[in-house]
């Protein structure tokens, strides 16, 4: 007997069981293939790491042991500037390692331009003079701190901030405070305040790129106004009346116009007399008749003997 045809039989039967045993495989691998994220509705879902949060910068006093009083402050016109030179580094004075912290303030003083005669006398003994000690605070956000040196006057306080560029000093600010002034920093925000009685003017400063420039002011309210007194009207004077024999007295504020008392004669009755008598009025003196014409003598006419 051939086994050929028992061969050709075989493989038409292995033939087409091989589709009927690939199918489970391939919804397997379909289902792995589906995408993690994708989930039925209400179920968690992984959508990576979470970023962090970066808090916000805190408030930081510049000097807070200064005093600080309330005292009037102009508000200066900030459109109306003319744009200025860009800041030259101050001459023959070095920064080395680019650490301002190392430079002498001193030194500084006497060799910035920018410093006038006035403030180098604190230099010196000099009465109402004031050389605070120098604050450094990242300004420029290049991760390196900026001199913020406070030179007190008489009547007002210059403040000058100063950067490291290169292995030398380059002035970036300066500006003429009242002595009452308070200052701070907010990252590299510099805020610097001038009260008044009822108002605080805030100024913003923040690097631009070659100086710290004006950014924003605000005017705040830091107590009520005194609201000036009104003016008292006039009250109504109580009703004078003159002495006996001067006439009546007009009363104001709409009274009546009383007349004078009766002077008392020389012949009233005393306090000892009859009250009935002293009660009745006395009599009023007659007046004079006026005197009666005189007769005109008329001549008589002559008789002839």
């Amino acid at each position: 007997m051939s086994t050929a045809p028992r061969r050709t039989a075989a493989r038409r039967t292995a033939g087409r069981s091989t589709p009927a045993l690939l199918l489970p495989a391939l919804l397997a691998a379909a289902a792995l293939a589906l995408p993690v994220g994708c989930a039925a509705p209400g179920e968690l879902r992984d959508h990576g790491a979470v970023a962090p949060v970066t808090p916000s910068p805190a408030r930081v006093p510049l000097w807070p042991g200064a005093p600080t009083a309330a005292s009037p402050t102009p508000l200066e016109p900030t459109g109306s500037r003319s744009p200025e030179p860009a800041p030259q580094p101050v001459p023959d004075l070095a920064v080395p390692g680019q650490d301002v912290t190392a430079v002498d303030v001193r030194a500084l003083l006497t060799k910035d331009p920018g410093v006038t005669q006035d403030e180098r006398r604190v230099l010196e003994p000099c009465p109402g003079c004031e050389l605070r000690a120098p604050e450094y605070r990242d300004l420029t956000g290049d991760g390196r701190p900026e001199l913020l040196l406070a030179v007190g006057l008489a009547d007002t306080v210059v403040l000058h901030v100063y950067t490291a560029s290169g292995d030398r000093l380059l002035p970036i600010h300066r500006v003429s405070l009242l002595k009452g002034f308070g200052a701070e920093t907010v990252g590299t925000d510099l805020w610097l305040y001038e009260p008044t009685a009822s108002f605080r003017t805030g100024r913003l400063y923040r690097w631009d790129g070659v100086r710290l420039a004006l950014a924003d002011q605000k005017v705040e309210g830091i107590g009520p106004t005194q609201e000036p007194e009104p003016t008292p009207s006039t009250a109504e004077k109580p009703a004078v009346e003159k002495p006996p024999g001067t006439g009546p007295t007009a009363v104001t504020g709409g009274g009546v116009v009383k007349p004078p008392a009766p002077s008392r004669s020389a012949g009233s009755p005393s306090a000892g007399s009859d009250p009935a008598v002293g009660k009745q009025p006395l009599p009023t003196p007659a007046r004079p008749a006026p005197p009666a014409a005189t007769p005109t003598a008329m001549p008589l006419p002559e008789t002839k003997p």
